[in-house]
């Protein structure tokens, strides 16, 4: 198999339907509800006509929650609230329906699929169905050495690929993104940072279980340390990936691009998912127009990485627990704006009278 080129992506990913938003707008203009009253719902409604090649919109009936799971090594640092390794709990936690997004997942009635791209722990310790697709067992510490060589890298964005394909495949009209991590925000900090530019310190944040001053300044050297690393290989996604990324951030790269390529909308979490689409906006620049972001996260990585891409985050609650919550919170906003575009009546023009 020749090795994967992520830049092929951008021949393979086209924009959504851009007469078809044309015709959203104009039928828009004829509702009963005054153009402009509903805000941002409009938008969101007229987006998804574009993506869904359909006026009017259709209802959101499939959504589902993917998460893609592993553990970083540069968690041994001491730059996570969460200890090195444990990523597995967060899984377990979501499992057993304990996790923030589980309870919320389950009130909505979306189901929730977690993808095992680089946990480091026992495979008996999870279902089948979780562990099955597993890269390798957790990164390399990103500050000092590779988090995956170029094969596994390679395999990890393959991965997230048939992921997109079994859901694109399966009937799933929307999927909330997000990741289940330990160590993620720093090596999606390294990977923003260097598609940025900034330094360190601009980029750096506490995570999802907020961390003290001299962990965040440890964590600082972390993604310092790791950029210097990241800063030779800028020009292959793929070797940033295998640089500073890991495999759940490669196997989310992967799911982001082949999603865009099925025409799957994706609402975007928190900075882990944000890097990623990052990384594959330099592959394809039309992938964004496939992604919305669900919401700010409060990580200064995140609202870099989405800047840099022009999308506007739908919610800014401060929510910062990570793991699809934000995003999946989204998701009813989402659904409500399709719900109006397509059930809200067209006004009745006034019939001329044949009389002076």
């Amino acid at each position: 198999m020749s090795r994967l080129n992520l830049d092929d992506f951008s021949d393979l990913i086209e924009r959504p339907d851009s007469g078809m938003r044309r015709d959203a707008e104009e039928r828009r203009e004829r509702l009963t509800v005054p153009p402009g009253a509903l805000g941002r719902l409009d938008e969101l409604g007229e987006w998804l006509s574009a993506a869904q090649a359909s006026v009017p919109v259709k209802a959101i009936e499939r959504p589902r929650v993917v998460l893609f799971a592993g553990d970083h090594g540069v968690a041994e640092l001491g730059v996570s609230g969460r200890e090195s390794g444990s990523a597995h709990e967060l899984v377990r936690a979501t499992l057993e329906g304990a996790s923030p997004v589980a309870v919320l997942a389950r009130r909505m009635g979306v189901p929730v699929r977690i993808v095992d791209a680089g946990l480091d722990c026992d495979p008996g310790l999870l279902p089948d169905e979780v562990v099955r697709h597993r890269v390798r067992r957790g990164s390399g510490r990103i500050d000092i050495e590779d988090a995956l060589t170029i094969e596994e890298t390679e395999a990890a964005v393959r991965l997230g690929m048939a992921i997109a394909d079994e859901e694109a495949d399966s009937g799933t009209d929307l999927v909330v993104l997000g990741d289940l991590s330990v160590g993620g925000t720093t090596s999606a900090s390294t990977l923003i940072a260097a598609l940025c530019g900034t330094d360190a310190s601009v980029v750096t944040g506490r995570g999802g279980a907020s961390i003290d001053d001299l962990a965040w300044m440890r964590k600082c050297a972390a993604v310092r340390d790791a950029l210097r690393r990241a800063r030779p290989v800028l020009g292959d996604q793929l070797e940033l990936l295998a640089a500073v990324g890991g495999a759940d951030l490669a196997a989310t790269t992967g799911f982001l691009l082949q999603s865009a390529v099925r025409r799957m909308p994706v609402i975007l979490d928190g900075v882990v998912s944000a890097a990623c689409a990052l990384v594959g906006q330099r592959a394809a620049f039309r992938a964004p127009d496939w992604w919305l972001a669900g919401q700010l996260s409060g990580e200064p990585a995140q609202t870099k990485a989405l800047d840099r891409m022009a999308l506007n985050p739908l919610l800014d609650h401060g929510v910062t627990v990570g793991e699809g919550t934000g995003a999946l919170l989204a998701l009813p906003l989402v659904q409500a704006s399709a719900a109006l575009a397509a059930e809200l009546p067209e006004r009745t023009e006034p019939v001329e009278s044949d009389t002076d």
